[in-house]
């Protein structure tokens, strides 16, 4: 296993050994010991998320502010622009987010600790993201940063993304509720 830090030292990309033959491949997607050893996290996934969408579907930047959630991240079919947005006030890189690929190709995976907005959007035809999460989903703390907000300007691939009434909704990053 592979670990490279982000331009936000705290979000790493994890490439995992891939053993592939003409059979097709093996690779070990998690295991805690060392996760730990090489992220330096010490806790525990309480529930695994699996999402399904299509090409040019936007979602996010979502985070939950009673209920912090860190999230482990990869694609298993497909590819998407995943992204996390530091929500920590106190960090030196509130504010600033980092963006990176995900694809079935790679089988890399992307860890956001708690105290970030996570995002993506669809790239292929469609995608399956599943993800790790730390904590259980709290839709009273959920909150959402505005995908288009001007101070992040992240560049999305596509135009035009397809979004929820909620994604819509989200709140620009001077007016969003952070953590300390």
């Amino acid at each position: 296993m592979n670990v490279t830090r982000t331009e936000i030292p705290d979000v790493l990309l994890i490439e995992p050994k891939i053993f592939g033959d003409e059979r097709g491949f093996f690779l070990e997607s998690y295991n805690k010991r060392m996760f730990e050893k090489l992220t330096g996290w010490r806790g525990d996934f309480v529930q695994d998320n699996h999402s399904r969408s299509r090409r040019g579907v936007l979602r996010g930047l979502h985070y939950q502010v009673e209920q912090p959630q860190g999230k482990l991240v990869r694609v298993t079919r497909g590819s998407a622009f995943d992204v996390a947005v530091d929500m920590r006030r106190s960090s030196p890189t509130f504010g600033r987010w980092v963006g990176v690929l995900l694809s079935e190709d790679t089988c890399a995976q992307l860890w956001i600790p708690p105290g970030f907005a996570h995002g993506f959007q669809v790239t292929s035809e469609s995608a399956d993201l599943m993800y790790k999460a730390t904590d259980y989903y709290a839709p009273a703390g959920e909150r959402c940063v505005a995908w288009d907000d001007p101070e992040l300007a992240i560049p999305w691939p596509l135009p035009q993304p397809l979004l929820s009434p909620k994604d819509r909704a989200g709140s620009r990053l001077q007016d969003a509720e952070a953590y300390p």
